[in-house]
């Protein structure tokens, strides 16, 4: 029963391979309604199978608890969400495949194993059947130069972080003698396993969490794979894998090495200052708006690690509150991009969102809302999502980092709010009509206004983090 609505979205899988060869379609809306059903389906047995206390089954390798609920929801709702956006922009550019919507859900059945694995075998399966999906979303477009050789630097660099997972893991099983996370951390607990193998077991696993992340040094495919990606795939890897990341971050960090926080917690503190400084100085540089949130996303990347690396229930959860958040605005910032691009073109760069205020007030007003909740300015949420994790890192000491955080934060506001004074104070480059279906404008008005009530009012979903890495015990 834990493994539900794994089981019921692999089943959903076999039929919609199927009955996507029979549809003739050019538009695949029977297969996109039947993605859509799956996704409802699945996130209505997640919930009705959910249960406060951790639940194991598959001999301990699969775990079902509070945490793995909401955040299989998140990727639920969020997947749904980035289809609806897509849906317009696929059609114009011949991405309209059954080969789309399956592989955008088996990444998520990736994603879900991930954030339920409670085994390094289970961990690494879940990782694998994502990154092999989201490998052969992003060269979808076959006939794009651009877009083969991002997918070429992401497999070959996914394959090398790959490498560095596993070798880090086997290290660990010979440290520990177990690959069941409950009992490598027993076995660390307990004084059996060997410390010298296990820190360089810790480095190599952090090196292939960094990668996956996206945190400086390991970023480099980051700029590449979300510039060479058709927008719809970039929205894809930007937001629920993040998801899924996190939980992965947290079962192997939180779940078997809790007791050497002290190890693991030094090379997070490396990784974040680098990522909030490499992310938000190179986006001031970029005129690319793909280039730009992808080096914004690795800077939010290396906030979201100052609520991992205190290695505490309220650094965790604050942390949990961030990503949430992040894939929330991630969401609306590239369906933006979709929604004012068309046929034969890509509105990609700065240039194209000038005078959006002339052409749509309400989608700059949506737009200005996204930016200034990346900045990180109140009242919208990302305000409180970097206020909860630089309290994290304050509570244990790491104050020479929160202040750098704080300087670097400053500085990221400038790329942001150069987007806010390129839509209300230059003149329009393009009159052309904004297209995109009715649902996504509508839909990302909604994201839009939920960005600015979520941080008038984070307090429930706040609690509601708190509530499941309480619940889910993490290596405490």
């Amino acid at each position: 029963m834990p493994a539900a609505a794994e089981i019921i979205l692999l089943c959903a899988l076999a039929v919609i391979m199927i009955v996507d060869l029979l549809v003739d379609d050019p538009k695949r809306f029977v297969t996109f309604m039947l993605t859509q059903i799956s996704l409802a389906i699945c996130l209505v047995a997640t919930i009705a199978t959910s249960s406060v206390a951790a639940v194991h089954t598959f001999d301990g390798m699969f775990v079902s608890d509070m945490m793995t609920t909401v955040l299989k929801a998140g990727v639920y709702v969020s997947v749904s969400i980035l289809l609806i956006y897509s849906r317009s922009y696929i059609e114009s550019r011949s991405l309209c495949r059954g080969e789309f919507y399956t592989l955008s859900l088996f990444a998520v059945l990736g994603m879900m194993v991930m954030i339920s694995a409670a085994n390094f075998l289970t961990l690494y399966l879940g990782l694998e059947l994502m990154s092999l999906s989201l490998y052969a979303m992003v060269a979808l477009t076959r006939d794009s130069a651009v877009a083969t050789e991002a997918a070429m630097k992401y497999f070959v660099l996914g394959a090398l972080a790959s490498g560095l997972l596993l070798y880090g893991m086997s290290m660990l099983y010979g440290a520990t003698g177990s690959l069941d996370i409950e009992k490598v951390l027993a076995a660390i607990k307990s004084g059996q396993a060997n410390p010298n193998v296990l820190v360089f077991g810790i480095v190599f696993v952090v090196a292939g969490l960094g990668f996956k992340l996206g945190a400086v040094p390991f970023h480099m495919w980051i700029p590449d794979v979300y510039h060479g990606s058709p927008t719809a795939v970039t929205l894809f890897i930007g937001s629920a894998p993040k998801l899924a990341a996190f939980a992965f971050v947290l079962r192997i960090l939180s779940g078997g090495l809790q007791p050497l926080v002290h190890d693991w917690s030094q090379m997070l503190v490396i990784l974040s200052f680098l990522s909030m400084a490499v992310g938000n100085i190179t986006a001031i540089a970029q005129t690319n708006l793909k280039r730009m949130l992808a080096y914004s996303t690795i800077s939010h990347m290396g906030f979201l690690l100052l609520g991992i690396l205190s290695g505490t229930v309220d650094g965790y959860s604050a942390a949990m509150f961030y990503v949430l958040v992040y894939a929330l605005m991630t969401l609306g910032g590239f369906g933006m991009i979709m929604l004012l691009s068309r046929e034969g073109f890509e509105a990609d760069n700065l240039e194209d969102f000038k005078g959006l205020n002339a052409r749509s007030p309400w989608n700059a007003f949506v737009m200005l809302l996204l930016m200034f909740s990346m900045a990180g300015i109140p009242p919208t949420v990302g305000f409180y999502a970097k206020f909860s994790v630089l309290q994290a890192a304050l509570k244990t000491g790491h104050l020479g980092l929160v202040i750098a955080a704080v300087i670097f934060s400053l500085i990221g506001a400038f790329y942001y709010l150069r987007i806010v004074k390129l839509m209300y104070f230059d003149s329009a480059s393009d009159n052309a009509p904004i297209a995109g279906t009715q649902d996504a404008r509508i839909l990302l008005g909604i994201n839009g206004l939920a960005v600015l009530l979520l941080g008038i009012l984070p307090q429930s979903l706040m609690a509601l983090c708190a509530r499941s890495i309480q619940s889910s015990m993490i290596g405490f």
